[in-house]
């Protein structure tokens, strides 16, 4: 009995690792297809027209600086997020969320 519990403890000890060793580098190929992905979507748009391309740059910043402010300012009482808020606050929401995935798993990355 006590063989069987340690072979069992053991053998989930392994599974658990070898999982965890495919999620990491599940992860970490994720986040190098999307650095490529980002890397050419930034490239194409230049070399179709820079001033467009600044110009979308400014317009995302803006986006996102208003959606960080409707996120971190205090909330009046009675007023959620409606329209054009909601829409900011869940983009910089988002892309704050991709810019700690790219931090945590796209510094592995043989791309950069």
């Amino acid at each position: 009995m006590r063989v069987r519990r340690i072979a069992k403890s053991i053998s989930e000890f392994l599974l658990e690792t070898v999982g965890e060793a495919v999620a990491e580098v599940i992860l970490t190929l994720l986040a190098c297809a999307l650095l490529v992905g980002l890397a050419l979507i930034v490239y194409l748009s230049w070399s179709f027209s820079p001033r467009l391309t600044m110009a979308g740059a400014g317009l995302l910043s803006l986006f996102l600086a208003h959606g960080a402010w409707r996120k971190f300012r205090d909330p009046a009482k009675g007023r959620g997020h409606r329209g054009l808020a909601a829409a900011t606050t869940a983009g910089f929401t988002l892309t704050a969320a991709t810019a700690v995935f790219l931090l945590l798993y796209g510094a592995g990355c043989g791309c950069t």
